[in-house]
């Protein structure tokens, strides 16, 4: 039987929820926009009449198209170009989904999902769905398949990796533009002094190019060791504006509700820095610039009160 339009009405009400649980299963836009799609198939195919629970049912359906995917996913990015890093969204997406917990806030965090990508499937949905929607885990044992038992050990085994692997400070917008206004400060001075003093002893810089942009294979790792790096970064260069296109305009701004550096050629964004920021200091500095993973950045940054940049890189 044909869909109603109160039926597709329901489901499209549905649809932020499920993209927010998408995305963080998937840590990409794309696909978790595709997942959410292919749901919408299923549940035109279904009985829909036979539904007791309608979000239930979605978030069923939705998990397990997820996991399957994140099973293809892992092998894929076995040989990935380079590091592999989530794709990053910038402040006011959508997809980013509920913040009104300091845990939904983190799970969505850049660092994160970026840990996120060490645990097993099935151990990254229990803690999407526990962590950020608060699904009880009688639900999410049903959509899983096991007892209630077994997602409350997952849970927190999945829990504990997430923990032992960051010690990210929560920080607010405003706090958000200063980090990264002193660190472009420091980036830019010519001086690896000023950026060693900002970060922790052991903090690292990735790059994920998709094989389309140059990015260092290996993680460069230790405070002197990133702050070389990102001074090399910042210091201006013929080469580097023909690569991008042109001379970047740098942005203060968030992603993942991290502190961010967005560089942006002619209204595109070639680049979003996320830093993970500590009590110690900076961290970690994760950069995208695999245009891929930079489209939807585009879409969101064209409709969003940027105002004008610090300054013009390169």
């Amino acid at each position: 039987m044909p869909l109603t339009a109160n039926d597709v009405d329901r489901f499209e009400a549905s649809r932020p929820r499920l993209e927010a649980i998408a995305y963080r299963l998937l840590g990409s836009a794309g696909e978790a926009e595709d997942a959410v799609q292919e749901t919408f198939l299923r549940w035109q195919a279904a009985d829909v009449d036979r539904i007791e629970v309608l979000e239930a049912w979605l978030t069923k359906v939705l998990t397990n198209l997820c996991l399957n995917q994140l099973t293809s996913a892992r092998a894929r990015r076995e040989t990935y170009a380079g590091q592999w890093l989530p794709e990053p969204l910038l402040a006011g997406d959508p997809m980013l989904g509920p913040a009104e917990t300091a845990e939904q806030r983190e799970s969505v965090s850049y660092a994160v999902l970026t840990l996120m990508e060490r645990l097993y499937p099935n151990e990254r949905a229990v803690y999407v769905l526990r962590e950020a929607f608060d699904c009880p885990h009688r639900e999410i044992a049903e959509i899983l398949g096991i007892t209630e038992a077994t997602s409350q050990q997952i849970f927190h085994r999945a829990k504990k990796h997430i923990a032992d692997g960051k010690a990210r400070t929560e920080v607010d917008g405003a706090a958000a533009r200063r980090i990264v206004e002193e660190f472009l400060a420091a980036a830019t001075s010519g001086q690896t002094e000023p950026l060693v003093r900002l970060l922790t002893e052991n903090a690292i810089s990735i790059g994920d190019g998709g094989g389309k942009v140059p990015a260092r294979a290996k993680a460069f790792e230790g405070a002197v060791a990133v702050a070389t790096f990102l001074r090399g970064l910042f210091k201006p260069g013929k080469a580097k504006r023909a690569l991008v296109g042109g001379a970047p305009e740098v942005y203060a701004w968030t992603a993942n509700g991290d502190p961010a550096v967005v560089a942006v050629v002619d209204g595109r964004v070639v680049g979003v820095m996320c830093l993970e920021v500590t009590a110690e200091g900076i961290a970690a500095f994760r950069s995208q610039v695999n245009p891929d993973k930079l489209e939807r950045a585009t879409v969101h940054w064209a409709a969003a009160d940027h105002g004008e940049p610090l300054f013009n890189a390169f």
